[in-house]
């Protein structure tokens, strides 16, 4: 923490999404010790105390090969870290353990959006409703710039996973990569005479930033495993 209460932040990542944290975090007076791109940085080699320059939260967009490893140098190097990246749950379960052993703090989300985390609390609802109703049938459609390593994306797979739990059967997922588009969800329900579609537009890849700046502030003095469900809650839950 520095003078004003405000967590030093550490940016792991230097592409376009890294650039938008530092820029941020400097656009809102944070301090930002370090910028620890992929040349200096192979399965988390690059990331300790010294090189996270006295950080208490890293803010971690990689690639989803990297990012366990990330998580587990910061755990060593006793920083906490909100991750963006998403496509590399298969091994969430192995780094909530060493989080947890280590006595440590980490932040995951698929989307660190504000109106993403209320999109998949209406599709929840949405869902439920549409089941109640009968006659519907159900669809994902995502679309993201071309550059997006995984497909469907981590959004995607949340909305998916929420809404078909509501809806009492899988809901099937489209995914699309093209241009530049930051990302944009849709959640389909079709009847026999009528459609209803709920959508998420992200115009900006700095909304990712912003939240998860919003997460770090929120993660800093905190251990344990949380998601953006308890930032917005304002506690914990895990």
């Amino acid at each position: 923490m520095n003078a004003s209460g405000a967590p030093k932040i550490a940016v792991i990542g230097d592409g376009k999404m890294g650039h938008a944290v530092a820029q941020l975090a400097a656009d809102a007076g944070l301090v930002v010790t370090a910028v620890i791109g992929e040349a200096r940085n192979v399965r988390g080699a690059g990331i300790t105390a010294e090189s996270l320059g006295g950080a208490s939260v890293a803010i971690e967009f990689t690639l989803p090969s990297a990012a366990a490893d990330n998580v587990r140098a910061c755990l060593r190097a006793k920083c906490a870290v909100v991750v963006g990246t998403t496509g590399w749950y298969d091994e969430l379960d192995s780094v909530t353990r060493a989080v947890r052993e280590a006595g440590g703090a980490l932040l995951y989300a698929p989307n660190f959006s504000l109106g993403a985390n209320i999109f998949w609390q209406v599709a929840e609802y949405a869902a439920s409703l549409a089941a109640y109703a009968g006659g519907f049938d159900a669809h994902i459609a995502e679309t993201h710039h071309a550059a997006k390593k995984d497909a469907p994306s981590g959004t995607a797979l949340e909305l998916a996973r929420r809404a078909s739990a509501a809806f009492g059967r899988d809901i099937p997922v489209t995914s699309m990569r093209v241009g530049s588009v930051p990302g944009t969800h849709e959640l389909l329900f079709d009847g026999a005479f009528e459609q209803i579609r709920l959508e998420h537009v992200a115009r900006d890849r700095r909304v990712f930033a912003q939240g998860a700046l919003a997460a770090a502030r929120w993660l800093a003095g905190r251990t344990g495993v949380f998601t953006m469900r308890d930032v917005l809650a304002g506690s914990p839950t895990s």
